[in-house]
């Protein structure tokens, strides 16, 4: 408790405004009497100055204010003898500081705690009541009370940051947000077994003698949680939060603590990222983190912010409430993603795609949904089906937003390819390339796992386009899929919902399958599924001829090389083959083997037909070019071709006579002439 002094030994002093401001309060008073929403100064004296703020008045004196404060003491010099009454209404604290402030003018001793030190100092630079006036003033020894008190106390110093929320801007330009983040980060990193002094959550100490409080300091006391701040801090305003976090990270603290409070954050004043509306936690992966968000745990009162941060559901609400919850809640979340530890691991992907989800439908920055985006990549592999059924949020025709899960993808495979080029994962690859290499393949099996039960998923909307089916389910390479079980049952689903399908969609839609990759089971599925092509059926039976005659083959191959008695273990174990199949599979693959022979023969017939079109199409190609080459000839052309044969021809004629008469050469071999067919 601090109490300001009655008395000055300074009998008057001449400030820049030309005041007066005497030495002596003139008067003896018992304190402050309140009168519904008036303030009246128990004294004979009566009171010549009023001060209004808000729908309190404060019926006071002048020398008593005039003494200790600068701005009232201009207030009263500058106003006429007529006016007395001043409105103050942007005072920060409002009345309850300037009552305090009226308390200590009048020399009324004033208790200083945490919960009204930051609005008593604003208030006090506010109304100058600086050292210039007389020695201890209200600033100076409210800013000892900060610095030597506040400053020094976990708790407090929650306090004073909480009761800042409402003197913006006030407290920052005094650097009490500042102070208060600084000194509950060097708190939140301090080594949790030097921990001393009390924090929400913290079990009460059992009563015990006297003896056995001064072991309170042993090793053998209820250790300190890692996370023991978390629901001090999430207390905050998320302006103040993210102040906080920042001095944590700039002291060096783990990047999973980090994650881990703000995912705690998130799950206290973002119920939407809760799996169930009962107030079910976001996450317990810490083992410290133990928290109920509909509780009220905490420093302070935590909805006194007024900002409503409930996602608002049933219609009965006013529009306007919604508008206004909205837009907090859309601040709080472009707040955390700002802050989220870059590391992959910081926080998990469920997190990520919840607030993904909530970061959709409230309409976040673009830019900002973007990072998100790729911090989802980074650790898509975690994901689960459930937290991938993202609803679409821009009118979009389809119910989920399958846009969004390829881009998710997308932002996986760059990651991966970035991974693998980059010159720090060439150094670990160099030391641990077998590790890393099945590392990364396993991340890809599982992501193509994830996506084929999307697509089964999805398959079943109405409105979603082959293209976009297609291209999702090709955005993966192949050796990400071991078996493509998943890949059919999801083609099976997008058939079954879109009946209307041609032949060649379906056939296109069949593409993405490798029928080399199904099991027993999906083949035997297939071959009877009538929605797919015939010739993907045929493709089906083929494949699975082919693995059960390799299977036979290794298998007797195996026999063959095992020891002495080759031949008969090989032939039992045929037989133990056959009789171990299940005889509805030797009646289906009977049944296989008969459409499949006529299959065959239907395929022969139909080569052989076709290789009669071909032959017809050639000759009716043939006899129509004949035609268009003598209706496109002239007369000239046709004259031309006459006359050059008639001189071929008489040319011929005169080498023969000429050859009668002249001796043959019997170096040269006579020369043949070719006579053109044109």
């Amino acid at each position: 408790m601090w109490e300001s002094e009655s008395e000055s030994g300074v009998s008057g002093r001449d400030y820049a405004t030309g005041a007066l401001a005497p030495a002596k309060h003139g008067l003896n008073t018992d304190g402050f009497e309140q009168r519904g929403q008036s303030w009246y100064v128990t004294t004979d004296i009566p009171s010549d100055f009023l001060v209004q703020i808000g729908d309190f008045s404060f019926h006071l004196h002048k020398y008593p204010l005039i003494s200790r404060s600068g701005r009232l003491n201009r207030i009263v010099y500058e106003a006429n003898d007529i006016e007395n009454k001043k409105v103050l209404n942007d005072l920060p604290g409002g009345a309850e500081a300037f009552e305090l402030a009226a308390k200590f003018c009048y020399g009324i001793a004033v208790d200083l705690t945490a919960a009204n030190i930051s609005g008593l100092r604003c208030a006090a630079e506010f109304l100058e009541m600086t050292e210039d006036l007389e020695e201890g003033n209200l600033i100076f020894k409210t800013e000892a009370f900060l610095s030597y008190v506040v400053l020094s106390s976990w708790r407090d110093s929650i306090i004073v940051l909480k009761s800042c929320e409402k003197l913006s801007p006030w407290a920052e330009n005094l650097q009490i947000v500042r102070r208060c983040s600084e000194s509950i980060a060097w708190k939140a990193c301090a080594n949790p077994k030097g921990i001393r002094w009390a924090y929400t959550g913290k079990p009460p100490r059992p009563s015990s003698p006297k003896w056995n409080e001064m072991k309170e300091s042993s090793p053998s006391r209820t250790p300190v949680p890692p996370d023991w701040w978390f629901e001090d801090v999430s207390i905050l305003r998320i302006d103040h939060f993210v102040r906080v976090i920042t001095a944590i990270k700039v002291k060096g603290m783990r990047y999973e603590l980090i994650g881990a409070s703000i995912m705690h954050y998130a799950a206290k004043w973002l119920p939407g990222l809760t799996k169930d509306g009962a107030g079910t936690p976001l996450m317990d992966e810490m083992g410290g983190i133990r928290e109920n968000i509909n509780g009220g745990g905490g420093v302070g009162n935590s909805s006194s912010w007024k900002g409503g941060l409930h996602m608002i559901v049933a219609s009965g609400k006013d529009d306007m409430i919604q508008a206004v919850q909205s837009k907090d809640q859309r601040m709080i979340i472009e707040s955390l993603i700002s802050i989220i530890p870059p590391q992959k691991d910081s926080v998990s992907c469920s997190f990520l795609l919840r607030l993904l989800r909530m970061a959709n439908m409230l309409k976040v920055a673009p830019a900002l949904v973007t990072e998100l985006e790729k911090r989802v990549g980074m650790q898509f592999e975690q994901a689960t089906l459930s937290d991938l059924l993202i609803p679409s949020f821009n009118k979009s025709e389809t119910t989920y937003d399958v846009d969004l899960v390829q881009r998710l993808l997308e932002h996986f495979l760059v990651q991966e390819q970035t991974e693998c080029t980059s010159p720090s994962g060439q150094h670990f690859a160099d030391k641990h390339e077998g590790s890393q290499q099945r590392g990364g393949t396993n991340a890809k099996m599982r992501v193509a796992r994830l996506v084929d039960s999307y697509l089964t998923e999805v398959a079943r909307d109405r409105n979603l386009t082959l293209t976009k089916f297609q291209v999702l389910a090709e955005a993966l390479p192949e050796s990400a899929r071991t078996c493509d079980d998943g890949l059919y049952r999801a083609i099976d689903s997008y058939l079954k919902a879109h009946p209307s399908l041609s032949e060649h969609e379906r056939k296109r839609l069949c593409r993405v399958m490798d029928c080399q990759k199904l099991s027993i089971d999906a083949c035997l599925h297939a071959a009877q599924n009538e929605r797919l092509p015939l010739r993907v059926v045929v493709q089906v039976l083929f494949s699975e001829q082919v693995k059960i005659s390799n299977a036979i083959a290794n298998s007797a191959l195996k026999e063959a090389t095992a020891g002495e008695s080759q031949y008969q273990p090989m032939v039992s174990n045929r037989k133990t083959l056959l009789e171990g199949t299940p005889q509805s599979f030797q009646e289906g693959w009977a049944a296989a083997k008969k459409d499949i022979n006529t299959l065959k023969f239907e395929l022969e017939s139909v080569k052989a037909k076709y290789l009669e079109l071909q032959n017809d199409m050639e000759t009716l190609q043939r006899q129509f070019d004949k035609l268009t080459k003598q209706k496109h000839g002239s007369a000239w052309s046709s004259g031309w071709k006459k006359l050059s044969k008639l001189t071929k021809m008489t040319g011929v004629d005169s080498q023969d006579n000429l050859g009668s008469q002249l001796p043959p050469d019997p170096s040269k071999k006579p020369r043949r002439w070719r006579n053109s067919i044109s």
